[in-house]
């Protein structure tokens, strides 16, 4: 199980190192073209979630980044020890859940750097934290699915 611990950390670790140096190295609002019209390194602030909903309420977001990650670490316990995909997907959801918390911790802002254009659209600027969030919520949700499918066909 320990490893699953470390993959959190590692997360954590890039998460804070790559958002450290966006601070130090670049002006708020400077952009970076990585891949004309479609990559850039944009550093952005966000007070709120995703979309920059709710906005201003980092009180709400400690009471449930708190609640998030002790779910988290007593699911990974009880039920992601036997199941690799589950486990591995706590991880990177634990892993993003800490990056961001830490920023609205000591920042009272999250730092987000990552800007794409896809298709056209201008997508919401985000970070390595909010990466693993998606990622490891997607495998979450594949290994619900595989799990409540292996569950059909034992019933039947």
């Amino acid at each position: 199980m320990i490893w699953y611990y470390i993959i959190a950390l590692i997360i954590v670790g890039i998460d804070q190192y790559t958002k450290w140096i966006v601070v130090k190295e670049m002006e708020l609002y400077e952009q970076i073209t990585v891949i004309e019209d479609f990559f850039y390194l944009t550093s952005h602030r966000n007070n709120g979630a995703a979309w920059g909903i709710l906005e201003g309420h980092m009180t709400f977001f400690y009471i449930v980044t708190v609640i998030v990650v002790i779910g988290i670490v007593y699911y990974m316990q009880k039920y992601a020890k036997d199941n690799k995909l589950l486990a591995i997907s706590l991880s990177l959801v634990l892993g993003g859940a800490i990056g961001n918390f830490i920023d609205r911790l000591f920042r009272k802002e999250v730092v987000d750097f990552l800007d794409f254009v896809i298709a056209g659209y201008d997508y919401p600027i985000f970070n390595i934290a909010d990466s693993s969030l998606v990622i490891g919520v997607i495998l979450l949700l594949i290994a619900t699915f595989i799990d409540e499918k292996k569950k059909g066909k034992s019933e039947s």
